[in-house]
C-alpha cells in the first residue's frame, strides 16, 4: 500500500516542531492530546505543544487548523508585593516571551523560510493567553490558525 498522502501531515507537524525547537525560548515540543503531557516536570519547560484539530482538502493544497499552546512556569516570589500591577510572580514576563514565540512561528509561516517553503498561514491567526489550565503554575499562549501546504497526492498511479 502506497504512502502517497500521507506525508502532508507529517510535514506539517514536524515543520511546525523544528521551527519551534529553533525558538530560544522554547525547550521541549510535544504533539497530541495536551493532558497526556507530565506537566510536572519542570526540566522540560518552556514547552510548546501542537494539536491538529482538523484538516481539509483544497484543489492543490491541504489546509490544517492548528493550534499551538506555548508554555512556562510561573515562579512565585516569597518576597512582598511591593507593586500589585506585575506582583511577586514572573507572569507578564512568561506572558511576553511565549506571545514572542508564537509571532516569530507566524511569521515564518507568513512571509519567512516556511512560507516559501509552501507552508503558509492563511487569515488571522488567534492568540489566547491562559494560566492555572493545568496542575501546576504555568501560562502561556493558545494560538490557533490554519496553514496550508501543496497536495502533493497524485490520481495516477
Amino acid at each position: 500500500m502506497s504512502q502517497q498522502g500521507t506525508r502532508a501531515f507529517y510535514q506539517i507537524t514536524d515543520t511546525i516542531k523544528n521551527q519551534l525547537l529553533e525558538d530560544v525560548n522554547v525547550k521541549t515540543v510535544t504533539f497530541g492530546n495536551i493532558s497526556d503531557i507530565d506537566l510536572s516536570k519542570q526540566t522540560i519547560f518552556p514547552l510548546s505543544h501542537i494539536m491538529v484539530n482538523n484538516a481539509t482538502f483544497g484543489d492543490n493544497v491541504v489546509s490544517f487548523n492548528v493550534t499551538v499552546m506555548s508554555m512556562d512556569l510561573v515562579d512565585q516570589s516569597k518576597d512582598e508585593v511591593v507593586d500589585i500591577f506585575t506582583g511577586n510572580n514572573n507572569f507578564q514576563d512568561v506572558l511576553n516571551t511565549q506571545l514572542a514565540v508564537q509571532n516569530r512561528l507566524m511569521q515564518e509561516l507568513k512571509r519567512g523560510d516556511l512560507y516559501t517553503a509552501n507552508y503558509q498561514v492563511v487569515d488571522v491567526p488567534n492568540c489566547e493567553p491562559f494560566m492555572d489550565r493545568f496542575e501546576n503554575s504555568v501560562a502561556g499562549w493558545a494560538c490557533t490558525f490554519e496553514v496550508i501546504t501543496k497536495n502533493d497526492i497524485s490520481t495516477c498511479d
